[in-house]
C-alpha cells in the first residue's frame, strides 16, 4: 500500500480492496495481505493483529473505514520516521541507522547488533514508548532517572515485593554513571529482567507460594534457558 493520498475518496477505494470479503470492515487475515514491508515480504502476523487491537475500538476484531483511516494516519506517520533513518533507502535499518534513531529520541541500543525492517522498527518503537510513558511516571523529580525510591515505588506498582536489600542490589547493577540512579534504557532492561526471572521462577512454584525448592541441573537449565 502507498500512503501519499488521505482524501476520504481515495482511502474508500483502498479499504474497498482491502476488505476482500466485502463485509465492511477488514481482518487481520486482509490487513495483512495488503501490507507490505517496501521488500515485498508479508508483515508479521503478530505486528498486524497488534495494529489492529490499537485501532479496533468496538472489540470486533476487525476494523471499520473510521478505524481504518486513523490506522492509514499511523502508518504514514511511522514511513516517514523509517524512512528518515533508512539513510541508504535498503529498506531496513542497520545498526548504525538505528543507533542515530534511539539517539535523536535519547534512548540508545545497548546491543547494536541487528537490522530491523519498517514493521519491526514501529513495534519496537511502540514497545519502547510505553516503556517511556512509564519511566517518566515514576521519576517523580523529573531528573531523567530513576533512585532507590523512584524503582522501589515503580516495582511495588507492578506487584513485586522485595527487599531494601534487593533494590540496593538493583541499583548497583544498572547505575552506570555511579549516581545512585537508573537510566531509561537501564530501566527497560532491569524491569525486563526481573519480569523473565518471575516468569521462569513461576514454572517451578506451582503451588503458588513464593517458595520453590529445585537441584542444582535444574537450575542450571532454568539459568541457561532464559532470554536475557
Amino acid at each position: 500500500m502507498s500512503h501519499g493520498d488521505t482524501s476520504d475518496a481515495f482511502l474508500q477505494q483502498v479499504f474497498r480492496k482491502v476488505d476482500t470479503d466485502g463485509s465492511g470492515s477488514i481482518s487481520a487475515n486482509e490487513l495483512q495481505s495488503a501490507l507490505s514491508n517496501g521488500t515485498w515480504s508479508p508483515f508479521n502476523p503478530e505486528t498486524v493483529r497488534m495494529m489492529i487491537g490499537i485501532f479496533d475500538n468496538d472489540n470486533s476484531s476487525t476494523i471499520n473505514f473510521n478505524e481504518f483511516k486513523a490506522l492509514w494516519n499511523f502508518i504514514t506517520q511511522w514511513e516517514k520516521i523509517f524512512r528518515g533513518f533508512d539513510e541508504d533507502r535498503s529498506g531496513s535499518i542497520d545498526r548504525n541507522e538505528f543507533r542515530k534513531a534511539l539517539t535523536t529520541f535519547g534512548m540508545f541500543d545497548r546491543d547494536a547488533s541487528s537490522t530491523i525492517d519498517f514493521q519491526e522498527f514501529r513495534a519496537l518503537w511502540m514497545y519502547v514508548t510505553e516503556w517511556e510513558k512509564c519511566f517518566r511516571r515514576f521519576d517523580l523529580d523529573g531528573s531523567g532517572s530513576i533512585d532507590k525510591y523512584e524503582l522501589k515505588t515503580a516495582l511495588s506498582s507492578f506487584g513485586y515485593r522485595l527487599s531494601d536489600r534487593f533494590y540496593d542490589l538493583l541499583i548497583k547493577k544498572f547505575d552506570r554513571t555511579g549516581r545512585g540512579t537508573v537510566a531509561f534504557d537501564d530501566f527497560i532492561q532491569a524491569c525486563v529482567s526481573i519480569q523473565t526471572l518471575t516468569n521462569a521462577f513461576r514454572q517451578y512454584d506451582r503451588s503458588q507460594t513464593g517458595e520453590i525448592t529445585i537441584n542444582y541441573e535444574d537450575f542450571l537449565l532454568l539459568v541457561f534457558s532464559l532470554k536475557m
